[in-house]
Order: C-alpha cells, then sequence, then structure tokens
C-alpha cells in the first residue's frame, strides 16, 4: 500500500472490499450503519457529537453512478472502531444537516 497526501486517507485502495478488508485489519472490526440523524451498530447509537471520522476513501465508478461508495474509517466516543460505507451523492438525501456536514468529504 501506498501512502496517501490526504491526512485523512492514510493508504490507496483499489477497491472498496479492499478499503474495508484493511481497515477491519488495523482494528476497525465494527460495521456502522447510517441513519438520518446518527450512526447505528448492533445495539448502540451514536450522535454527530459521539464519533470522529479518521480516515476516508472515496471510490468512483467507472461507468455507473450507482458504483459511488465512500469508506469511512470511525472512531467511536463508546470505545468502538469500526467502518461505514455509503454510496455517494444522492444517496445523502434525508440527512440531518449535522450528520451531512460530519459525514462531508469535501472539508476532508
Amino acid at each position: 500500500m501506498k501512502l496517501s497526501k490526504n491526512p485523512l486517507s492514510m493508504y490507496v485502495y483499489d477497491t472498496v472490499s479492499a478499503a474495508v478488508n484493511g481497515l477491519k485489519t488495523r482494528g476497525y472490526v465494527t460495521d456502522f450503519s447510517l441513519q438520518e440523524n446518527c450512526l447505528v451498530c448492533q445495539d448502540a447509537r451514536y450522535n454527530a457529537e459521539d464519533f470522529e471520522i479518521v480516515e476516508v476513501y472515496r471510490f468512483e465508478g467507472d461507468s455507473d453512478p450507482a458504483d459511488e461508495a465512500v469508506v469511512y474509517a470511525v472512531d467511536g466516543s463508546k470505545g468502538r472502531k469500526g467502518v461505514l460505507v455509503t454510496g455517494y451523492g444522492a444517496s445523502a438525501e434525508g440527512l440531518s444537516a449535522e450528520m451531512a456536514k460530519k459525514l462531508s468529504i469535501e472539508k476532508h
């Protein structure tokens, strides 16, 4: 793996699955999912102030915009480290403003 110049993207991955697997080998083992105003995993909920995004990897589909995805490495305040995989662009609809800002890759 090569180092990247983006401080929140520490490694370079060719695919979403490679990014997820790489993060999991480095301790990001929890699978987070996204709801309108929080992240959830198992029995826990994380509001925007309860987690930090520590790495971000964006993947663009070559021919199909539906193939675009973002992989986030997440440190939760309850000690859980994990991965969030979301679509990019239109899939952000329905998020609270606070969550959209927290997950915005433009600010990184």
